[in-house]
């Protein structure tokens, strides 16, 4: 007699209900063991994606300080020399050292989006915290100019620090 459980095809026998169930929990195990990795993987490629948009803004905002103290810029009285805003240091700014007339100093091709920022919907230049050159640095705060930025997430990183501290 045949078994009721078994998957027959012609006159070779087929998998029992048993072994299926077994390769089932195997494939269980090894998929719970797979999602948390994966997540990691994820996390991390977020975590070198903001690094090096945090490295890339703040290395722009201080070739614009370097230029305004170079006399490159229009230096207004008052200034400091950091940027008005994020969106300065993609449209550019004049360059008034340049024999070429109209010449512009652009520092980056476009502001890049705070990758952990959950909030996909807002522009790239709204999803950083920005910090003023007067503000105290345990106690960052917008102001007249953009003096560093850092992430508005409040998640932490894989190394234990938040990425607002980044």
């Amino acid at each position: 007699m045949k078994n009721q459980w078994s998957v027959v095809s012609g006159n070779k026998r087929g998998v029992t209900l048993i072994e299926l169930i077994v390769t089932m929990a195997i494939l269980a195990v090894l998929a719970s063991v797979v999602m948390p990795l994966a997540r990691a993987t994820v996390k991390r490629s977020k975590e070198l994606e903001l690094r090096r948009d945090l490295r890339m803004i703040r290395t722009a905002i201080d070739e614009y300080k370097k230029a305004w103290d170079e006399g490159r810029i229009k230096q207004e009285l008052g200034g400091n020399g950091y940027p008005k805003t994020l969106s300065v240091l993609a449209e550019g700014v004049d360059d008034i050292k340049s024999p070429k007339s109209g010449a512009k100093i652009r520092f980056l091709r476009r502001i890049p989006r705070d990758p952990v920022n959950p909030d996909k919907n807002i522009p790239p230049e709204e999803s950083w915290r920005l910090r003023s050159y007067d503000s105290d640095p345990d106690d960052p705060k917008e102001g007249d100019d953009v003096y560093d930025v850092y992430s508005k997430s409040e998640e932490t990183g894989l190394d234990g620090t938040p990425y607002k501290e980044w």
